[in-house]
């Protein structure tokens, strides 16, 4: 009966995982302006902390812990290594696109830089570190497939951008931000992200990343 049960659960989990991170990806590909993205985004952010409060048992102080965890150095070795990156891939595939740093685009990169963290890195990591594993990460056999796992999903949450450029490099900051997760905890998920998406803005790959740019293939 237990087994049962068990079964069950893990049955309801798995449908519940489908829906959140393979299905409304998605439909917003397909179907989603791009206007939506930050109310829709917030929207599902909501949808997880109800979840995650629903599962029991998670710490919600862990989520402002560890600030003291931190790899400061590392996290700048990081943010070099994404600048250099991004600006290599811009040279490679779209030159004409980086903009000269006029005071106007100064202005708009501190807006950038200010309101990315919050707005989008933020509620990310959210849905996609603390609820993917507190909630769906008995489903997996063991911690690498559910970092792989991660990473996949991650990756597949940017379809609306209809380029293997986002999905490439999304995939690999999914992974590093689930290790950094899972190692350190949650602040330096976070900081890792939003200054990765930081660094991709201030190298000109809105032209990837911004959904304004955005034109689906069919």
């Amino acid at each position: 009966m237990v087994d049962q049960t068990d079964a069950i659960r893990r049955w309801r989990l798995s449908i519940e995982f489908a829906a959140l991170y393979l299905a409304a990806p998605l439909l917003i590909a397909l179907f989603m302006p791009g206007r939506l993205l930050f109310p829709a985004l917030g929207l599902l952010m909501v949808a997880g902390l109800i979840l995650l409060w629903f599962t029991g048992g998670f710490d919600w102080r862990s989520l402002i812990r560890g600030w003291g965890n931190v790899p400061w150095l590392k996290v700048l070795v990081f943010a070099l290594s994404v600048g250099v990156i991004a600006w290599v891939i811009m040279q490679l595939t779209r030159p004409g696109y980086i903009r000269p740093l006029t005071v106007e685009r100064l202005r708009f990169l501190v807006m950038v830089w200010t309101l990315y963290p919050l707005l989008s890195a933020l509620p990310q990591e959210l849905i996609f570190r603390p609820l993917f594993f507190h909630r769906y990460g008995s489903l997996f056999r063991d911690e690498r497939t559910a970092l792989l796992v991660n990473a996949l999903v991650f990756s597949f949450a940017h379809l609306m951008y209809w380029s293997w450029v986002v999905a490439v490099m999304t995939f690999v900051g999914g992974w590093i931000f689930a290790r950094a997760y899972l190692r350190q905890g949650f602040p330096s998920a976070w900081v890792l992200h939003g200054i990765a998406g930081n660094m991709l803005f201030a190298m000109g790959m809105g032209a990837y990343f911004y959904s304004g740019n955005v034109v689906r293939p069919f």
